[in-house]
C-alpha cells in the first residue's frame, strides 16, 4: 500500500516537473519574441494601417456625399 502511494506520488512529481519544463520553454520563447520585436518597424506598420483606415473612411464619406449631391440634383 505504501509502495503504491509512493509510486503514484513519484509519477505525479515527474509529470509536474515535465510540465514545468515545458512552461519554462514557452515563457523563454515568449520573452525572446517580445525582446526581439523591432519597435520602429511595428510603429511604422501601425501608422501605415491607421493612414489606410483613415483614407478608406474618407473615400466612403466622399462617395456618400457625391451620391447625395446627385440625388439632390435629380430632385
Amino acid at each position: 500500500e505504501n509502495r503504491a502511494g509512493l509510486g503514484a506520488l513519484q509519477n505525479r512529481l515527474t509529470s509536474t516537473i515535465n510540465n514545468l519544463g515545458v512552461s519554462t520553454e514557452n515563457l523563454s520563447a515568449a520573452n525572446s519574441r517580445i525582446r526581439d520585436t523591432d519597435i520602429a518597424a511595428e510603429s511604422s506598420e501601425l501608422t501605415k494601417a491607421s493612414i489606410l483606415s483613415q483614407a478608406g473612411t474618407a473615400v466612403l464619406a466622399q462617395a456618400n456625399s457625391s451620391q447625395n449631391l446627385a440625388l439632390k440634383l435629380l430632385s
